[in-house]
């Protein structure tokens, strides 16, 4: 049971739905959110997921003003720091009754993770749910000032793989466990790629690592399980923090002037934009299940 090419979403109202996003606080997640909003229908749950718990209620309550019109400024969808925080949830009701849930939470640390990992599973127990659209979006960029050689610090490796791969991969399985294979129900899982995940930049070693792990991730998610719908999304060099981070901080000087040059030659995306361009591959429903779309495909 689940969907199939084109019996996704659609273009009408997804009416039943639980639909989760990571990394929702700023830039392309903040986007995302605001564009989705409007697409779900009755009875459908949208739950926010990042650190920041102020940033989460304003979007929250954007949301049941009415006001999601899809522009954004840019940010960067998250950061890992690995240190311990505190959680926070809340919800609020949206137009056309949606229920918008926040849930702060920093997935780089094990408390963080039990965190999300305890609100998904207790909305996602709710039967009347017809459809699941789960956004790995959470994601950092990692120290870029350094090389290769530069990485021995074992502790820092691994609080950047636990933020960027391992959380992605423990929310995901955690949400199908939860959610579970219900007869005619549609369940898609969205992983926000990078052109990282399939050509090697100097200095960004652990980002395209990591963008990598977590493309292979889903590859085998949707080998595995034929009854989802799987999407490795690269959104394209957006207009957010993390692009400030890449031309200031990015250790190989001809990275850092090519991502100058983005920039003064207006070729950034902005994340609303973006956004767009997946809501719309959300809606026509027929990419092979494991794929890997970038903005510029479409």
């Amino acid at each position: 049971s689940g969907a199939g090419p084109g019996s996704g979403p659609g273009s009408g109202p997804w009416a039943a739905t639980a639909c989760v996003v990571t990394g929702a606080s700023r830039g392309f997640g903040r986007s995302l959110a605001r564009l989705l909003a409007p697409q779900l229908g009755p009875g459908s749950v949208l739950l926010l997921l990042a650190r920041s718990a102020e940033a989460l209620a304003e979007l929250a309550a954007e949301l049941r003003a009415g006001s999601a019109t899809g522009s954004a400024s840019g940010s960067a969808s998250g950061s890992a720091t690995g240190s311990a925080t505190g959680s926070a949830s809340g919800s609020a009701t949206g137009s056309a009754g949606l229920r918008v849930q926040c849930v702060a939470a920093d997935l780089g640390c094990e408390e963080g993770l039990r965190t999300a990992g305890a609100a998904l599973r207790e909305l996602l127990q709710d039967a009347s749910f017809g459809r699941l659209l789960l956004v790995n979006n959470a994601g950092s960029l990692g120290d870029v000032s350094k090389s290769f050689l530069d990485l021995t610090d074992l502790e820092e490796i691994n609080t950047y793989f636990s933020f960027n791969i391992s959380s992605a991969l423990c929310l995901t399985s955690t949400a199908l466990r939860a959610f579970g294979a219900r007869p005619g129900c549609s369940r898609t899982v969205v992983n926000i790629s990078s052109l990282c995940a399939r050509e090697p930049f100097r200095s960004w070693a652990l980002y395209c690592a990591g963008k990598a792990a977590r493309d292979m991730l889903f590859q085998v998610l949707a080998l595995e399980e034929p009854g989802l719908r799987v999407l490795n999304y690269a959104p394209g060099p957006l207009d957010t923090d993390m692009q400030l981070l890449a031309r200031t901080k990015t250790g190989d000087p001809g990275m850092r002037q090519h991502f100058q040059r983005l920039q003064e030659n207006g070729q950034l995306i902005e994340s609303s934009v973006s956004a767009q361009k997946l809501l719309q591959l959300l809606q026509e429903d027929s990419f092979p299940s494991g794929a890997h779309v970038d903005f510029y495909d479409i």
